[in-house]
């Protein structure tokens, strides 16, 4: 592999940066913002996504997304999920030939529905090795050097072999999963349950509570996620209860954070304008209330959830609203 690109410079993917780096001598850090690129080449150190972190000197960041590229055989594309289509038929004519990219994206196109995967493969050359990396990795913690794993996911082994060697460490071990659909939902679906877990804590909820949230909240995801083509065993695994778990209860999480401080009354709007960070959990749950909606599936939590962030029900009474439903078996549908 001559190269490496990483293709946004939020926190997960100079974090990743970071990462490659420690195994490969020519690595390529691309951020949107020319301004952004300018100040972390000069200074090493990403101020805005992950400033406890020095970048080594030979790791490149640059604004100019062909140089980034160029002569990369592993992309990893790390930017929001409402931008990757948008960075994706970008990258189409400058990607090397025979190329590998992977999605460290976790989220679903808000238009379409779509995984990233997918979103992905409609945008690049046919013949690009396509993958899926998630999994419970914190950014903060991976570049402290604390052990984490992850899980990379493609329908083609050989990719998924690629993908493996490249990301695995002393300190980043790193499975395989053929079961890219469940790889990926789980990672984007954790999102709006780590937001009403944070909803929790700042209504002052304990141990309990957030217990019953994150269990019917897995009960949930694995029902629609196994609508949409995946396989169930994938939920209770580390892109499933592993993510889940790690970022309901991380300080480190934007999602979780942001539901702490809209359980202790503030608003959304507020929130969003206040900060560089994308909280994915936010968009995600109405892209993911939409396709339970079409496929059939009950999903309470969610249902609560996108009242409380898009039509101002107070949190309280959406928790009033989950308790008080009809009784039903742990194992159906409620």
């Amino acid at each position: 592999m001559n190269s490496v690109a990483v293709v946004g410079a939020g926190s997960w993917g100079t974090g990743l940066a970071w990462l490659l780096a420690q195994r490969n001598e020519d690595v390529r850090l691309w951020a949107r913002d020319p301004d952004l690129a300018e100040r972390v080449s000069a200074s090493r150190v990403n101020e805005a996504y992950l400033p406890e972190l020095r970048l080594p000197d030979p790791l490149a960041i640059t604004a100019e997304l062909d140089r980034a590229l160029e002569g990369a055989g592993l992309v990893v594309v790390a930017v929001p999920s409402v931008g990757l289509a948008t960075v994706a038929a970008r990258m189409a004519a400058a990607l090397a030939v025979g190329a590998t990219v992977i999605s460290a994206t976790k989220g679903l196109d808000h238009a379409t529905g779509r995984r990233m995967t997918l979103v992905l493969a409609d945008a690049l050359p046919a013949g690009v090795g396509i993958g899926a990396l998630s999994g419970p990795n914190l950014s903060s913690e991976i570049v402290a050097g604390q052990p984490a794993a992850s899980v990379v996911a493609s329908a083609d082994p050989a990719v998924m072999g690629v993908l493996q060697t490249a990301l695995s460490s002393r300190r980043f071990r790193v499975y395989t999963n053929p079961d890219v659909a469940g790889v990926e939902l789980g990672g984007a679906l954790k999102n709006p349950y780590a937001i009403a877990a944070g909803i929790s804590d700042g209504l002052g909820y304990g141990d309990n509570t957030k217990a019953a949230l994150m269990t019917r909240g897995m009960h949930e995801m694995r029902r629609l996620g196994v609508a949409l083509g995946a396989d169930p065993r994938t939920f209770a695994g580390l892109c499933g209860f592993g993510d889940l778990l790690a970022t309901c209860h991380s300080r480190q999480s934007r999602n979780r954070n942001l539901g702490e401080q809209l359980g202790r009354g503030a608003r959304l709007g507020e929130l969003l304008a206040g900060t560089p960070h994308v909280a994915e959990g936010v968009p995600t749950t109405r892209t993911a209330l939409r396709l339970a909606h079409e496929q059939g599936v009950h999903m309470p939590i969610l249902e609560e959830l996108h009242a409380i962030l898009f039509e101002d029900k107070p949190p309280r009474d959406a928790v009033a609203a989950l308790m008080l439903r009809d009784v039903s078996d742990e194992l159906g549908a409620g």
